[in-house]
């Protein structure tokens, strides 16, 4: 298949400006040839816009204007010889012009074929193709600059920083077990274990992220839960900056859950405003209850409003029986009217909880929330944020498995078995780590990983 010219459309489906049909491989710039005209001199000139027209050759129609560009191998997004036709972004020229290419000699490109080309040829490794479709999907600001630090390298040079010292420390290993009787320098097992404990927190520190990074990849899911009428569909709005959620002094007005995503600080938040938590004989007001029973079940952080203008209630304290094991902020709400629960009164009840003093009626305490939620993020560490930043989960996967084998030959190291038997566990960390970048990887692993990845890239 690495034979064959492939094409498609690289932008998206629908009317614009311009739209750009993208072909790659040794027939790229014969097929451009029998179908473009232009009148510059000295033929289409590598890496230069050339103007002209796209004309089909066996009817002489003139199909669009347009300017196309030849990238020559290997100084090409794929390595390969790649050419660039930019046409009217019309849904009929664009269709047009890709048949005229696919009846010149190239075929249809599959999902992500262009990057798995790209990866094949030692363009990228894998973990930066996968960073390429990361960076077409991003949302926020934040989401886009980690997968463009991983493009550009960050995780891959840290890998193979790893994957160094593995090496070395196999061939340690190999030669003391090969070459008992030479004369080489013995590797001890107290030398050993510092090797692979050393090694483990390079792993550590990347597995680490992880969650933070699934946070940005992902967004965070935030539910918002109290009894009724304590604030939550004003701290929807307050966060939402508009009036999504009605508020009313009647306790059950929302009776149903209601889910936005908005983002805050560069951080993906979907966001739950629930049905108030309290007894009722209200069948619907009852099914809301259940949806926001669940919603506190899947969410990664509860956000727990209370009016502190009263006294704890019932409700107040069976939900604090739920959210003493998860990730809480507790909000200490209605302060313009009166403060009659405090923070301390609190602290007794949740002690891992963190506290926040709000009037979501005059804002009091918003900036302060929104602190806490950046914190919860990135790990209490905001300066994580301009670290290397594992975002995957495949990756993710690697590493604690390559970490696991470690610690494996940690054990084994520590228990004085023999270096053969440690070896096996080294190498598999070894193996690991190179799927992560590709360089020991199955054709079922790149299939997967490619058919995520849209036309055209």
């Amino acid at each position: 298949m690495m034979e064959d010219t492939i094409a498609a459309i690289a932008t998206a489906y629908g009317e614009g400006g311009i739209g750009i049909i993208r072909i790659s491989g040794p027939k790229a710039f014969e097929i451009l040839e029998g179908i473009f005209s232009h009148g510059g001199k000295g033929g289409i000139k590598v890496r230069r816009a050339t103007y002209g027209r796209v004309r089909d050759p066996e009817t002489g129609e003139i199909i669009d204007e347009a300017l196309a560009v030849y990238m020559k191998a290997p100084a090409s997004y794929t390595a390969e010889d790649v050419v660039e036709i930019q046409c009217h972004g019309s849904v009929v020229s664009l269709r047009k012009i890709l048949a005229l290419v696919l009846k010149r000699g190239a075929r249809l490109s599959e999902p992500g074929e262009f990057t798995k080309r790209a990866f094949l040829n030692g363009r990228l490794d894998l973990s930066q193709a996968e960073a390429v479709m990361d960076v077409v999907k991003a949302k926020t600001d934040k989401e886009y600059d980690v997968a463009i630090s991983q493009l550009e390298g960050s995780l891959s040079k840290e890998v193979n920083e790893i994957r160094n010292q593995l090496i070395d420390l196999l061939v340690d290993i190999t030669v003391n077990i090969d070459y008992p009787d030479e004369d080489i320098e013995e590797i001890t097992y107290e030398k050993l274990e510092l090797s692979i404990s050393l090694i483990g927190e390079m792993i550590e520190k990347l597995i680490a992220t992880a969650d933070t990074g699934r946070m940005i990849r992902e967004g965070i899911k935030v539910a918002i839960v109290g009894r009724p009428n304590v604030g939550k569909s004003s701290l929807m709005n307050s966060l939402l900056k508009e009036s999504r959620a009605i508020v009313t002094d009647i306790p059950g007005t929302t009776r149903d859950t209601i889910e936005e995503a908005l983002t805050l600080r560069g951080i993906p938040i979907n966001l739950i405003d629930t049905a108030g938590i309290r007894d009722t004989g209200d069948v619907i007001e009852q099914i809301g209850i259940e949806k926001a029973k669940d919603a506190f079940n899947k969410a990664d952080l509860i956000i727990f409003i209370i009016d502190a203008s009263q006294e704890l209630s019932r409700e107040d304290m069976d939900i604090f029986e739920h959210i003493n094991t998860r990730k809480s902020i507790i909000l200490l709400n209605k302060q313009d009217k009166g403060n009659r629960v405090t923070a301390r009164d609190i602290a007794d009840i949740s002690p891992n909880s963190d506290i926040i003093y709000t009037s979501l009626i005059t804002g009091q305490g918003v900036s302060e929330l929104e602190d806490k939620i950046e914190a919860l993020v990135y790990g209490g560490n905001v300066s994580q944020k301009d670290s290397i930043m594992v975002s995957n989960v495949r990756h993710a996967d690697l590493l604690c498995k390559s970490h696991g084998a470690l610690m494996d030959a940690l054990d084994m190291t520590r228990r004085r078995e023999p270096l053969d038997i440690i070896e096996i566990d080294v190498r598999n960390a070894f193996d690991d780590m190179g799927e992560i970048i590709g360089e020991t990887v199955n054709d079922e692993i790149l299939d997967e990983v490619f058919s995520r990845f849209c036309l055209g890239k």
